[in-house]
């Protein structure tokens, strides 16, 4: 019993970067815009949140550098995408492959070192005390961090977004008949650079959870296709706040599985365990890409006739 609670505490922290990228995916796939550079957001979000814990000794300023970083990425692929009207998977390739490029190039300037950063403050692990005092469910609360209740919080905010705000309706009319809303009056094209900068924001938490957890410090190749897998589980949850959170939940635990299996000592080598989330995700795009449908427009750049 001990092992599946540890399992499942584990999974659901594995899981909570996925759910931040996963939902910054989610939103700017439904105004209409691609977003294969998640892995690239969440790279400058982990990087940042640490070069800003670094500088200041206060991890909660580390947060703020870690959504900059993933925010000000996301305003390049917004420009590429939406002004310039480039072809979004290019667009988001360029992105991932550019923010390995400069966090190796800024860590070496300011840790004089490449690999890995040295260690900085981490956020508190574990959420305040009093947590441990609700009835029924205070035991498996204490073992839950801030990133996890922040996570869940912000799938709530998103169903409630996306389906029942005028700005979910105006963001899911931009993604499905574009020229359609621009007639009724909507601003497709701000919508959509919203869109894509809250999806930079949500991928640079992502990484902030990643690289400020347990282990304070950034790694080359920490990310290690985390972006990549949340947007399989964006597939997966067929672009429904909901349902996504219950994908990442599944990648999570596939993570953690493959963690505890290898501490259970079995005569396995040890890529074959690593390799499960991948093959999941893998797996998942291969079932689900054909049935779940995407938002009709998404990954055509709009034109407005005043442009033309």
């Amino acid at each position: 019993m001990n092992l599946l609670l540890s399992t499942f505490y584990a999974a659901l922290r594995l899981s909570t970067p996925l759910i931040f990228a996963s939902m910054g995916g989610l939103v700017s796939e439904k105004s209409g815009v691609t977003n294969i550079a998640l892995e690239g957001m969440m790279t400058m979000g982990a990087f940042f949140a640490v070069i800003g814990s670094y500088i200041t000794g206060n991890p909660l300023i580390g947060v703020i550098f870690g959504i900059l970083g993933g925010g000000a990425i996301s305003v390049i692929h917004a420009i590429v995408c939406i002004r310039l009207r480039a072809q979004q998977t290019i667009s988001g390739t360029a992105i991932n492959l550019f923010s390995t490029a400069i966090t190796s190039f800024v860590m070496f300037k300011i840790f004089n070192k490449g690999g890995q950063t040295d260690l900085v403050t981490a956020l508190p692990f574990m959420p305040a005390k009093w947590f441990s005092e609700v009835p029924v469910v205070g035991s498996v609360l204490r073992e839950l961090n801030w990133f996890i209740f922040m996570s869940f919080a912000i799938v709530i905010l998103m169903q409630w977004l996306i389906n029942r705000s005028v700005l979910g309706l105006r963001i899911r009319a931009a993604g499905e008949h574009p020229k359609a809303a621009d007639t009724l009056g909507v601003d497709v094209i701000k919508i959509r650079y919203i869109c894509v900068i809250l999806s930079g924001i949500l991928a640079g938490l992502g990484g902030a959870a990643l690289s400020l957890s347990a282990t304070p410090l950034f790694i080359e190749g920490m990310v290690a296709g985390r972006g990549f897998i949340a947007l399989a589980a964006m597939v997966f949850g067929r672009w429904k706040p909901i349902n996504t959170l219950a994908a990442c939940i599944i990648f999570g635990l596939a993570d953690a599985v493959q963690i505890m299996a290898q501490g259970l000592g079995w005569n396995m080598p040890s890529e074959f365990y690593s390799s499960i989330p991948y093959v999941m995700s893998i797996f998942t795009m291969i079932l689900f890409a054909g049935k779940a449908q995407a938002p009709k427009a998404c990954g055509i750049p709009y034109t407005r006739e005043s442009d033309k």
